[in-house]
């Protein structure tokens, strides 16, 4: 911005405003006023076409902003602050400019807008990236547009209290804002100065207002309005660019921006905490660069640089894939090359990593016992280290494996069977990776310990003996839930004096009539047997369970 030569535009408006002022001062007939017309339809659609140029640097500032906003910020706040101020001048220019057609034709301003302008598609700087319907003045149907009586009562006043002299006042404000971005040895290109005095023919002076405005016909007042639009596009256009210069220019440019998660391990041990960078990474998808790889070293130097593996980008990014061969720590380091966008000279950024490759292992881990037991569904929980549950596929070689509903699994073994290997696969990228086994051992459900009012041996009251009504089946220091056996029968056999008593087969658990009559009569001192106590458990098989001998008491 150094200089501020002016660009063909600003000499474009400069050259139709003298035409402009040159028709004022000519009485001239209608037909040849008309040729405002041509004059601010040219202007209006300038006007137009720069806003558009206008928002596209709002939009890349944006960009820049959103990429790093701790560095953008300062200045993006301030471009925002200029686009509000910028916004509310216009409108209210072009708010003027309704109003004063409204006051030359005799018109309220909503008859005004559906008379004599028709809807456009426009760039909305308040919301870049989107487009905004915006009403746009037919000159040519406002039937008042040679008058100049209203429209200088409207804009000049009595005293000199008219909407020109409120407008000088927004003007000056907004000029004293961008001059303070732009700097005030830059006031003569900002123009929109209205604290200008004019000379008449006569030597009089005239200020901006009433020589800009008084016995001014209506289309020579728009075309003038316009102007000013076109003043404050150019000081807005000037700020915003100012502001973006504030941003380095050889910083780098990109494209696109995503979140990256850089963890300080990828593998850890229970107890360990694991540790990760979250950052914003933004990059170029347009630009190629290269990066070099030296794997086993800690830095890329002078002596090692020559075995590099060289990595071309794709799409602004560089992926790396190492064969996990060698077990163990693994490390390696690499260069990137990117060209500086100003003097074009490769720059080198390095940078090193370590990882950790583990050969495949599985654990299996009884969730209950450290064994198998036949006849039954076993809970088990099946994982490897790094890879997730549900792409393991365990097998068994002798019996049946299950997922249960909680995640975890069952197994089922044989009873005739003594161990049972069970196995383990992953699906990892598309291929069956083997992660061990474990054989594990074979046994039979342990027997219950069948008991009558929680005793198998002792003295016993009577009425207790009675009220108990059963032999119960428990499993001592056996944790599966849900487990239990079923009393099929038993015998119960007492002496009376040299008389032995036998109740015969009792079939269940439950005290029926001839054990209860046995009981009832046996007298303090008399021992009763409770033998042959057969009990069935959940996989079928019968089991002989212990004798229980109890003494009346």
């Amino acid at each position: 911005m150094a200089g501020y030569k002016e660009t063909p535009r600003q000499k474009m408006i400069g050259m139709l405003y003298l035409v402009l002022t040159a028709l004022l001062a000519l009485n001239v007939s209608k037909d040849i006023l008309d040729a405002f017309l041509v004059v601010n339809e040219g202007m209006t659609s300038t006007n137009e076409r720069f806003s558009s140029k206008v928002a596209g640097v709002y939009s890349r500032f944006e960009s820049q902003y959103s990429m790093n906003p701790g560095k953008v910020g300062e200045y993006w706040e301030k471009a925002q602050e200029v686009r509000k101020k910028s916004r509310e001048l216009i409108d209210y220019i072009e708010n003027v400019q309704l109003e004063v057609i409204a006051q030359s034709e005799k018109k309220s301003p909503e008859e005004v807008k559906q008379l004599y302008y028709y809807p456009i598609q426009v760039p909305d700087l308040m919301n870049p990236g989107h487009m905004v319907e915006k009403g746009v003045l037919d000159l040519a149907k406002v039937p008042t547009r040679d008058k100049y009586d209203e429209a200088t009562n409207y804009m000049i006043g009595q005293n000199k209290n008219g909407k020109a002299y409120e407008m000088a006042g927004k003007i000056e404000e907004y000029r004293q804002f961008i001059l303070g971005i732009v700097g005030q040895q830059h006031a003569d290109k900002i123009g929109l100065n209205t604290k200008e005095e004019y000379k008449s023919a006569s030597d009089t002076s005239k200020d901006w207002m009433y020589y800009n405005f008084y016995h001014t016909i209506l289309a020579a007042d728009v075309t003038i309005l316009n102007k000013i639009i076109s003043e404050v596009q150019s000081a807005e256009f000037d700020a915003i660019n100012r502001l973006y210069e504030n941003i380095s220019e050889k910083d780098f440019k990109f494209d696109n921006i995503s979140a990256k998660v850089i963890p300080n391990s990828t593998y850890i041990l229970a107890g360990q905490n694991y540790e990760a960078q979250v950052l914003v990474a933004a990059f170029d998808s347009k630009t190629q660069s290269e990066v070099k790889i030296v794997r086993g070293a800690s830095s890329v130097n002078d002596a090692n640089i020559g075995s590099a593996q060289v990595i071309k980008s794709q799409n602004g990014i560089v992926k790396l894939q190492f064969p996990g061969q060698n077990v163990g720590p693994q490390r390696y380091a690499g260069i990137i090359e990117m060209h500086d966008p100003v003097t074009q000279d490769i720059i080198r950024y390095p940078f090193s990593a370590e990882y950790i490759v583990a050969p495949p292992s599985l654990t299996v881990a009884p969730l209950k016992m450290n064994i198998l037991y036949s006849g039954l569904k076993n809970p088990i929980s099946i994982s490897s280290p790094g890879i997730p549950n549900e792409q393991i596929v365990p097998s068994i070689s002798k019996g049946k494996i299950t997922r249960a509903a909680n995640g975890n699994w069952e197994v089922e073994v044989p009873s005739n069977e003594r161990t049972t290997t069970i196995s383990a696969t992953a699906n990892v990228e598309g291929k069956s990776l083997p992660l061990g086994s474990f054989e594990f051992r074979v046994k039979r459900v342990p027997d219950p310990i069948a008991k009558i009012a929680d005793m198998t041996d002792g003295a016993i009251d009577k009425s207790r003996l009675l009220a108990s009504r059963a032999i119960i089946p428990e499993m001592i220091d056996f944790d599966f839930e849900g487990f239990h056996f079923e009393i099929v029968s038993y015998e119960l056999s007492t002496y009376r004096g040299t008389e032995l008593q036998r109740t015969g087969t009792v079939r269940g658990n439950v005290f029926n009539d001839a054990v209860t009559n046995l009981i009832k009569n046996a007298s303090r001192g008399q021992r009763l047997y409770f033998e042959r106590i057969q009990a069935k458990g959940p996989d079928g098989t019968m089991r002989t369970l212990n004798p229980i001998n109890l003494e009346i008491n």
